[in-house]
C-alpha cells in the first residue's frame, strides 16, 4: 500500500535536500557584506538613498483591473477544458451545458458591473500639445 506513495517521497526528500543544499552552499561560499557599507545598498548604485523608501502612491485602477484579470483569467482556465470536451461531454449532457451557461452568465453580469462602475474606464489628462 505504502509503495504507492514512494515515488512522491523520493521527490520530496529530493526538493527538500536541494534547497537544503542550495542554502548551505550560499551560507559557505557566499560573501559577507559590510552592513554599513554604501556600495552595498540594493537598488542604489553605491548611492545612499534619500526618502523614506517607500514606493509612490498607486490609484486604486491599478488594483481593480489587476483583481478583474484574475477573474477572467480563472475563466479561462476553467472554460477552457469545457471546450475541450465540448463535442464528447456537454452535446451530450443537458446539464453540463446548463451549468456552464450560468457560470458565464455570472460572469458576464460581473463584467457588466464592472463596466457600469466605471473600473475599466480610463481617464487622462489631455497634455499640452506642441
Amino acid at each position: 500500500m505504502l509503495q504507492e506513495y514512494f515515488s512522491a517521497l523520493i521527490q520530496v526528500c529530493a526538493g527538500f535536500g536541494f534547497a537544503g543544499m542550495i542554502i548551505v552552499l550560499s551560507i559557505v561560499f557566499g560573501r559577507r557584506a559590510k552592513l554599513r557599507s554604501a556600495t552595498n545598498i540594493p537598488y542604489e548604485c553605491g548611492n545612499v538613498p534619500e526618502g523614506d523608501g517607500s514606493p509612490a502612491f498607486f490609484s486604486i485602477k491599478f488594483y481593480m483591473v489587476a483583481i478583474l484579470f484574475l477573474v477572467f483569467d480563472l475563466e479561462v482556465i476553467f472554460l477552457y477544458p469545457w471546450a475541450l470536451g465540448f463535442q464528447d461531454v456537454v452535446l451530450n449532457n443537458g446539464a453540463a451545458f446548463g451549468s456552464m451557461t450560468v457560470f458565464i452568465a455570472v460572469l458576464l453580469i460581473a463584467y457588466l458591473y464592472a463596466v457600469a462602475k466605471g473600473v475599466i474606464t480610463w481617464h487622462r489628462n489631455p497634455s499640452p500639445r506642441r
